[in-house]
């Protein structure tokens, strides 16, 4: 790294976590030195938190949310009423889900350009009746037919995969990634990039602020548009504090000229790929999508492009089969999906939930954290309690200790009820993936904590008798022989322990 910009960044991304605390620190200043000059102040706030409590619990939203804030207003009577409205309810907020809406609407009448696979789908496959109609009716997401999936893992072969593909693009390349670094991975995509631009290609690239928080120069969108590479970050941390700071775009999508697409847990930072080795080995995985449904994860972007631009798209111009039919041809379904904050619906958990419960025979699951709520815990103990052989890969090595302590907590109860758990010993799994009964699969972005289900703007594809239903069955079977499995001896800890996994617990939406 260049020493004068990582210093430029590094103090301002410090002032702006300086400001968020001096912000949070004249809160509570305010609320307690008020109550103590004024009882009527006091009072007034007291009430004001008892209403916010009461409402909270009226909401539909998960029921962590609303313990962890119920709680933290017990805790603080006097001004934790007034933080959540101050913190949850801003003008700009809404506008946002308003835009965001809007992108989501204009988008959903074209998702069916390719044409949709809904009755052909049902007749082969009965079983997923609830899923495919779910998706398709009421989120907006068709399923495709004529659609080439190969899944990728290690980072390694996204990587080969993805230079390949770029090295083809004739017309367009848009890549939206929650986390870009310069080093080899990403230096050698930007050569792809900027000679493509340069020959006349459209280059779009949109990268989400807070993840490139330290990664990247405060300028370096300005940097890629003297390439000649059109470059916009999304949601620019301020300094202020609302909760749209916490609605990120994790999403990893890269699109060539709308026929091929990817997705998965991979970013384009080096250790995605094992040039570096920061955790022990790297295991991740991401699907190459060709063919129809690679359109659907075009529209995707256009709508996050525009959603950050405020500048309006024609969405159409960008489809790729206007003037010929697809020419791909393969065996399977595939359903992409898109998951956001905005609309309180909870796309990729559903999806989740969805597989969980009309699995019959195995579920195989590969995530980093395992930090859910009731409802997926579940889900997951029913399936294993009928008789469906559940199995999860967690990481050994963890990149956020606490996280890791909280994602082990939960493997007592998931264990009683007779999911099997191992642990990746040569490193870190970073996957994403839910494969069952060799007919459906998902590989996306969205991890099994409350961030990714809740929070963030995510996406994946679902795959339905692909060629990369069986080769994730196949990773995931291989990968058990570098994984320990979990026995009942491991979760054993003492009473101090178990109560900081207890806390860690009641904060796990925040984690």
């Amino acid at each position: 790294m260049n020493r004068k910009w990582l210093g430029e960044l590094l103090r301002r991304r410090l002032f702006v976590i300086g400001l968020l605390l001096v912000q949070l620190f004249l809160i509570i200043y305010t609320a307690i030195s008020g109550s103590i000059a004024f009882q009527l102040v006091s009072e007034v706030l007291t009430v004001l938190s008892i209403l916010v409590c009461l409402y909270i619990v009226s909401r539909n939203s998960t029921g962590a949310y609303k313990l962890i804030w119920i709680f933290m207003i017990l805790l603080f009577p006097v001004f934790g009423g007034l933080l959540y409205l101050l913190i949850c309810y801003q003008g700009d907020t809404r506008k946002f889900s308003r835009r965001a809406a809007k992108m989501e609407a204009k988008a959903r009448g074209l998702q069916a350009l390719p044409g949709t696979s809904e009755e052909e789908l049902l007749e082969r496959l009965p079983s997923q009746t609830a899923q495919l109609r779910y998706l398709q009716n009421h989120a907006g997401f068709p399923v495709y037919t004529d659609t080439e999936t190969v899944y990728l893992s290690p980072g390694e072969e996204k990587y080969e995969a993805l230079l390949r593909e770029l090295s083809k693009a004739e017309h367009y390349i848009f890549l939206e990634y929650f986390i870009i670094q310069e080093g080899i991975m990403w230096n050698s995509i930007l050569e792809i990039l900027k000679q493509k631009a340069q020959s006349g290609v459209k280059v779009r690239v949109l990268y989400d602020d807070l993840g490139c928080f330290l990664k990247l120069p405060k300028d370096y969108d300005e940097q890629l548009r003297n390439m000649g590479i059109e470059c916009q970050v999304f949601n620019r941390f301020k300094p202020v504090l609302t909760s749209m700071q916490n609605n990120r775009d994790h999403r990893k999508i890269a699109v060539i000229d709308g026929k091929t697409a990817f997705t998965g847990g991979i970013n384009l930072a080096d250790e995605y790929m094992n040039a570096i080795e920061k955790f022990g080995h790297w295991k991740d995985a991401s699907v190459l999508v060709r063919g129809k449904a690679a359109w659907s994860f075009t529209l995707m972007f256009l709508q996050m492009w525009e959603l950050t631009t405020g500048v309006a798209e024609d969405y159409v111009r960008y489809y790729p089969w206007l003037l010929s039919d697809c020419p791909v041809k393969a065996e399977g379904f595939v359903q992409p999906y898109a998951d956001s904050p905005m609309d309180k619906e909870n796309v990729g958990e559903h999806v989740y939930l969805q597989i969980i419960n009309n699995a019959k025979h195995y579920l195989y699951v590969n995530t980093p954290y395992l930090i859910i709520d009731e409802s997926m815990m579940s889900a997951l103990c029913l399936a294993a309690k009928s008789g469906v052989d559940v199995r999860i890969v967690t990481p050994h090595k963890w990149d956020k200790r606490f996280v890791h302590m909280t994602t082990r907590s939960y493997y007592r109860e998931l264990m009683s009820a007779g999911v099997r758990i191992y642990e990746y010993t040569r490193g870190f799994i970073h996957s994403k993936t839910f494969v069952a009964d060799d007919t459906v699969a998902t590989v996306g972005t969205t991890n099994l904590d409350f961030r990714s289900l809740y929070l963030s703007f995510e996406c994946g594809a679902l795959m339905y008798c692909t060629e990369a239903v069986s080769q994730l069955k196949e990773d995931f079977l291989n990968t058990l022989e570098q994984c320990h499995e979990i026995t009942d001896q491991d979760c054993q800890c003492g009473p101090i322990r178990r109560v900081f996994q207890d806390i860690l617990r009641l904060f796990a939406p925040l984690l």
